[in-house]
C-alpha cells in the first residue's frame, strides 16, 4: 500500500490565534528534526490555554517551532510538517539544490497553499523574546542569538536547524555556524544563568531516554569531515555523553521544582526524517494531549511563589 503524502487528519488540526496575553517565564524547546512535531502539539495546547511565555529558547527544530509560537499562530507549524513533509521543496532534491541542505528553509518561510502566511509583524513584537541556538564552527560552542540582534534572522534560523554532515555551514557575520544541537541539545542552562523564575522545558524524548555513547576510536568521521574545525568536531564527538548528563541534571532540577518539564509520555519511534505521516500525526497529538493533561500542574508551578 502506498503511503499517504499528508496526514489523514490534516483538516481537523487545531487552528486560530493565541491571545496577546504574556506569561512571565522562559520556555526551552529541544530539537530532534521531525520529532519536533511533538513540540508543535505542546505549543498549540499552550496557546489554547493562554500560556504565551515572554521568552522562548529553541534549538534546531525547536527554533522553527518557536517562530510559530511567538507569532501566536495555532496549528501553523503542524500544518507545514503534516502536509508538506514529502514535498521536495521542503525535504529532498529541490531543498538541497536551493538551500545546500536537506531542509528547504526558503520554502517554509515563504508562502504555502493551505498554510497561513507567517505573521512577521507579530514576530517582531519586542515583548516576546526569541533566542535561536547555533553552534560556532570555530569554537565548537553554542551561541544564543535573539531575533532583535540585528543579524539576518532567516540565516540564524537556518543555522540553528542545519544538521551536520548533510548541510552546508551558514555564514553569519564573519563566522560559520551549524545546528545548535551539535553543542547543546537541550539549552536549559542559559535561562538558569539569566535567573528566570519560571523555566519550562519541552523535550522530544521521554524522560528515561539516554543516547548510546560510543567508545573512542582511532578514526572518527567527525574529525575527518570537520578536520578544519577541531573544536567543532570535539563538540560533536562529546554530544551524546553531554546529552545524557543533561538528562540527569534536568530530572534533579525538576524534583527541586526549579524547572517544569513536558516530555513524551510514551516511547518515540520516529526517525529524524520520518516519512510516515500517520505516525507524525499521532506524535503531534501526543504532545497536544500530554500538555493538556499537564495544565493543572503547570499552573501550580507558575503560581507557586504567589
Amino acid at each position: 500500500m502506498k503511503k499517504s503524502k499528508k496526514y489523514s487528519g490534516i483538516d481537523s488540526l487545531p487552528e486560530g490565534r493565541a491571545s496577546g496575553d504574556i506569561t512571565e517565564g522562559c520556555i526551552v524547546l529541544e530539537g530532534g528534526a521531525f520529532r519536533g512535531v511533538y513540540t508543535s502539539g505542546v505549543l498549540d495546547a499552550l496557546m489554547e490555554e493562554n500560556i504565551n511565555f515572554r521568552c522562548t529558547v529553541g534549538v534546531s527544530a525547536g527554533s522553527l517551532n518557536a517562530v510559530n509560537y511567538i507569532t501566536g499562530q495555532i496549528g501553523r507549524s503542524a500544518r507545514i510538517n503534516l502536509r508538506y513533509r514529502h514535498d521536495s521543496r521542503y525535504v529532498g532534491r529541490k531543498a538541497i539544490i536551493r538551500n545546500q541542505g536537506v531542509i528547504g528553509f526558503d520554502f517554509i518561510f515563504g508562502r504555502m497553499p493551505f498554510v497561513p502566511d507567517l505573521d512577521k509583524k507579530a514576530l517582531r513584537n519586542p515583548e516576546r523574546q526569541l533566542y535561536a541556538v547555533v553552534t560556532n564552527l570555530s569554537t565548537g560552542r553554542p551561541e544564543y542569538i535573539e531575533k532583535s540582534s540585528g543579524e539576518d534572522f532567516f540565516k540564524v534560523m537556518m543555522a540553528s536547524s542545519s544538521m551536520p554532515f548533510v548541510s552546508k555551514p551558514i555564514e553569519i557575520g564573519s563566522h560559520l555556524y551549524l545546528d545548535g544541537g551539535c553543542s547543546c541539545k537541550i539549552p536549559y542552562e542559559w535561562p538558569l544563568t539569566q535567573n528566570f523564575e519560571n523555566i519550562i522545558i519541552v523535550r522530544t524524548r521521554p524522560r528515561s531516554y539516554r543516547k548510546i555513547v560510543k567508545p573512542e576510536q582511532k578514526f572518527n568521521p567527525e574529525q575527518f569531515v570537520y578536520r578544519g574545525y577541531p573544536a567543532f568536531a570535539a563538540s560533536l564527538m562529546a554530544s551524546n555523553a553531554n546529552y545524557n548528563h543533561q538528562c540527569v541534571d534536568l530530572l534533579k532540577l525538576e524534583r527541586q521544582k526549579r524547572i517544569f518539564m513536558i516530555a513524551p509520555s510514551q516511547s518515540i519511534d520516529i526517525s529524524r526524517l520520518e516519512g510516515n505521516m500517520e505516525k507524525l500525526g499521532s506524535l503531534y497529538y501526543l504532545g497536544y494531549h500530554d500538555t493538556k493533561h499537564s495544565i493543572v500542574r503547570l499552573r501550580e508551578y507558575l503560581n507557586r511563589n504567589h
